[in-house]
């Protein structure tokens, strides 16, 4: 994949002298959300700007090893109003792995009082819906690390790409690819890891600290959703999954306890669609993962108005938990009608 000349050039000439940059990214936080933030900002803190990197809220415990995210302002919990103050001041503003602002929840009221700053998009979902000044926008992108890994390293060389750089960039390829198995891995992908391992960062210990540092609560959680909560359906190609906030609490749950779990069912033999409802105070998060060529961006979008990539996608759902199952159930009966599973 190579990043238009046309833009590149663009995003030259914005960042050219020092301003005040503001880089978002999207609500629950995932390893691209916050390496590509980090790897950007350490690129422009490089370079003279005044970076604030900003999330809606908190990000999983066990991403808590990657360097910089110390030093994300936590929108949910600010209290001394550092990211409205930034927001409000920015020249810049960056987002990051997501394409509306409907994922920033209350912080896109916050960006629109910004009216002079220029707006610019690096994100690898489908169909962006804002207006920005400049979009940076490839769905066939595997990840947006590995874009903001491509542009770094046409603008200012591979050798501009330091270890804790690395580090997040790396976090956000291996966790956006389902560590390298998706379809949106490519040769160059491969090629990039090279890149970001002659840096002398280690491959295994990242692993061990993304996928094995949860807590005694998340595994029993786990057992418990797979035992109890998961119903195979439709000629055992379609799996739900669901949990409640009671059922959360019950477990000890924290932020990104339930990542993860919707991945599961794909293991099965013919499995072809998994679904996940998790409740929140005020709706019910979807998130949906599917093989091949099934498009759960497109049942997404159409039913619980979402979007995403074509095997990994969400949206929400403001009905109550048994209403929404309802609605997913007979939303695969009409989704295969039509000829789609």
């Amino acid at each position: 994949m190579q990043i238009a000349r046309s833009k590149i050039e663009q995003l030259r000439d914005y960042i050219e002298q020092p301003q005040r940059v503001v880089i978002l990214s999207h609500t629950n936080p995932d390893g691209d959300a916050i390496g590509s933030s980090l790897a950007w900002a350490e690129v422009l803190k490089r370079h003279g700007h005044e970076v604030t990197c900003i999330l809606p809220n908190k990000f999983p415990y066990y991403l808590d090893f990657m360097p910089g995210c110390g030093d994300m302002v936590i929108y949910k919990s600010d209290s001394e109003g550092r990211a409205a103050a930034a927001v409000r001041s920015a020249d810049l503003i960056f987002c990051l792995d997501f394409h509306t602002m409907s994922r920033l929840d209350g912080l896109g009221d916050l960006i629109d009082e910004n009216q002079h700053a220029k707006r610019i998009l690096i994100d690898h979902h489908l169909n962006p819906v804002e207006d920005f000044d400049l979009m940076i926008s490839y769905p066939e992108a595997s990840s947006t690390c590995y874009m903001v890994a491509l542009l770094v390293e046409t603008m200012f060389g591979a050798e501009s790409i330091s270890k804790d750089m690395a580090i997040n960039i790396f976090v956000g390829m291996m966790t956006d690819t389902g560590n390298f198995a998706f379809s949106s891995v490519t040769p160059d992908v491969f090629r990039m890891v090279s890149v970001l391992a002659a840096k002398g960062i280690s491959i295994p210990e990242i692993h061990n600290n993304v996928y094995n540092s949860f807590t005694e609560g998340r595994a029993r959680l786990f057992g418990y959703v797979i035992n109890r909560k998961m119903k195979i359906f439709h000629n055992g190609t379609v799996t739900h999954m669901s949990l409640t906030e009671e059922e959360m609490r019950r477990f000890w749950f924290q932020q990104g306890d339930s990542e993860g779990f919707v991945n599961y069912p794909l293991q099965i033999k013919k499995m072809k669609v998994s679904a996940m409802f998790t409740e929140h105070t005020d709706f019910i998060r979807v998130s949906l993962r599917s093989r091949g060529d099934i498009d759960v961006n497109i049942f997404a979008q159409r039913y619980f108005n979402g979007g995403g990539h074509k095997n990994a996608a969400g949206g929400k759902s403001f009905m109550n938990m048994a209403d929404t199952i309802k609605h997913f159930e007979k939303s695969i009966k009409e989704y295969a009608k039509e000829g789609h599973l």
